[in-house]
């Protein structure tokens, strides 16, 4: 395990404060006012995850101006494809301030939405849960497809880091070029994240609950054969879960579910990928103590801060900061290593 430094001024720090800060509505104008160039260049994807299955990216191109300062970024192209958290969406301040750095660096963008988050409701029957990974996989070799020149990097924060960690054990086996995963504050073990949204602070349980009951009613919206109002009135996210994973996605019982995407034990073991794992020691949603129980293969990577909460890594209301300095710095490891391969090959 390797400790880096992140030191927020006086008044952001706290676990607390750096895991709720960075989603706040107050910063949306300042984030979208950055990502002006982003944002202009978008385009929308419907991505086919086979068995009838679609998910939604939206696909930004590298800056002009960063491709014209980078010299040889077109003979190396990457995409990094970036996954938000649950009940978030490619439109999550974290994700929308992370793909300008990447946009303005030279990197090809592709920020992907879920089942059921976002817009998406409409674009799937079935609901979302977080065991649905061979469709992440199958909207990955989509993205492979159409960006067949490209070496791809992989990055998600909180479940979106689970899942995109999950992806990279996969990547071997589905002839994925994936050139580097990179798992912020990532779910470990979803049982103890559960204990925690009970016992800890009520403000993160009361927003989960908030954000999943809205896109539970969007979801019954849309398809009306859902009825999902007596387990919306328990407003227990254990319950909820509960009965959702069993009567809806044919789980046995909530712990198997659970274990279903747990990375703690040897989940990780066999994985091959480049992987880098950042986590802060006083994250209040996902325990630090789990990071002692994943299993830790060559190929990964994993970097600790004493304080920077889930997914939080904050410095400034309206500009980057560490988190899109260290994504950026692991990026260039990708980069110096294809541009090794490519010399090593004599092209």
């Amino acid at each position: 395990m390797t400790e880096t430094t992140f030191t927020p001024q006086w008044w952001l720090r706290g676990p607390h404060l750096q895991s709720v800060l960075p989603s706040l509505p107050l910063r949306r104008p300042f984030v979208e006012h950055r990502a002006r160039s982003l944002l202009s260049g978008t385009r929308e994807l419907l991505l086919d995850c086979g068995e009838g299955v679609r998910l939604q990216g939206f696909f930004s191109p590298a800056s002009p101006a960063a491709e014209r300062a980078g010299g040889d970024t077109r003979r190396h192209p990457v995409l990094v494809i970036l996954l938000h958290g649950w009940e978030g969406s490619a439109r999550s301040l974290y994700v929308l301030s992370l793909a300008t750095s990447l946009h303005e660096q030279g990197y090809d963008v592709v920020r992907l939405n879920l089942r059921d988050h976002g817009e998406t409701h409409h674009l799937n029957r079935e609901l979302f849960h977080s065991c649905r990974l061979p469709e992440v996989v199958g909207a990955i070799k989509q993205l492979n497809w159409l960006f067949r020149d490209h070496a791809l990097v992989l990055a998600g924060f909180s479940l979106g880091g689970n899942f995109m960690l999950r992806a990279g054990l996969e990547a071997p086996a589905a002839s994925l070029p994936v050139a580097r995963v990179i798992g912020i504050s990532p779910l470990l073990d979803p049982a103890h994240t559960l204990d925690r949204l009970e016992e800890g602070p009520a403000l993160y349980r009361r927003y989960f609950l908030h954000k999943w009951t809205r896109s539970l009613r969007r979801k019954q919206a849309l398809w009306p054969e859902f009825d999902f109002e007596p387990v919306l009135r328990s407003a227990d996210l254990r319950q909820m879960t509960r009965e959702l994973v069993v009567s809806q996605a044919g789980f046995a019982d909530l712990e198997s579910y659970l274990r279903g995407y747990a990375l703690v034990g040897d989940r990780l073991a066999s994985l091959q990928v480049p992987a880098t794992l950042i986590a802060a020691l006083d994250d209040p949603i996902t325990p630090a103590s789990d990071l002692g129980r994943i299993a830790r293969p060559a190929s990964l990577r994993v970097v600790t801060t004493e304080t920077g909460g889930h997914c939080g890594f904050f410095e400034s209301l309206t500009g980057p900061g560490f988190i899109e300095r260290f994504v950026l710095e692991e990026l260039q490891a990708v980069r110096r290593s294809l541009s090794d391969v490519v010399r090593g090959a004599g092209v």
